[in-house]
């Protein structure tokens, strides 16, 4: 039998999106399956899991922060734009469209939607929270302009509620987090980790 991981995130992370691509593909030779769950981690996350905006970190963590993105960023071959302009930005607008692709056209999809968002903000310097640039980022991954309103569904609004909720019972305090099982591989330098368990089975 498969197992399953659910996967949370918040779409403006960068080690979302440096992880991402990698995480799809470690999935994919697993033979295992995924629940796309964006939450709001700045919002709702943070304040009961003691994680701190990152306006509000110490200088020192903000700089290291800076020299980790740019090591990551080299080590596998990604393209970062460590200062995008439209960074920090809302992102609850992308975690609901992506939570709509989810409902309506499959974690496939889903998946690929967030990779599209994501590189959206860290590389291409677009802004994830103007409805234009999510209709362009949909037409890019051959998906329905309808979505966009989909997003906005009292159905859609609950379960972005009701997944970031599931997030903090579970104990995920950080993005991206990777449960398997009830366990917790908190951050995309954890996917040899998450590889191992998947073949584990």
């Amino acid at each position: 039998m498969s197992l399953t991981v659910d996967y949370y995130f918040a779409p403006v992370s960068p080690w979302t999106y440096l992880g991402h691509r990698r995480f799809g593909e470690i999935v994919a030779a697993a033979g295992a399956k995924v629940r796309v769950l964006p939450v709001d981690l700045g919002g709702k996350v943070f304040p009961v899991s003691g994680g701190l905006p990152l306006s509000k970190r110490a200088p020192q963590r903000q700089a290291y922060r800076l020299v980790e993105l740019k090591r990551f960023s080299d080590f596998l071959g990604q393209a970062i734009n460590l200062q995008p302009r439209y960074f920090p930005i809302n992102g609850d607008d992308a975690a609901q469209l992506i939570i709509a692709v989810d409902m309506h056209d499959g974690t496939d999809a889903a998946m690929a939607i967030t990779g599209a968002i994501l590189r959206a903000v860290w590389v291409e310097d677009r802004n994830i929270a103007d409805a234009n640039d999510l209709a362009a980022l949909l037409a890019a991954c051959g998906l329905p302009a309808r979505r966009l309103d989909d997003a906005h569904s009292q159905a859609v609004h609950e379960r972005y509620e009701a997944d970031t909720q599931q997030a903090i019972e579970t104990g995920v305090f950080g993005a991206p987090s990777y449960v398997i099982d009830g366990e917790i591989f908190w951050g995309q330098d954890r996917l040899d980790f998450v590889a191992r368990r998947l073949a584990r089975g």
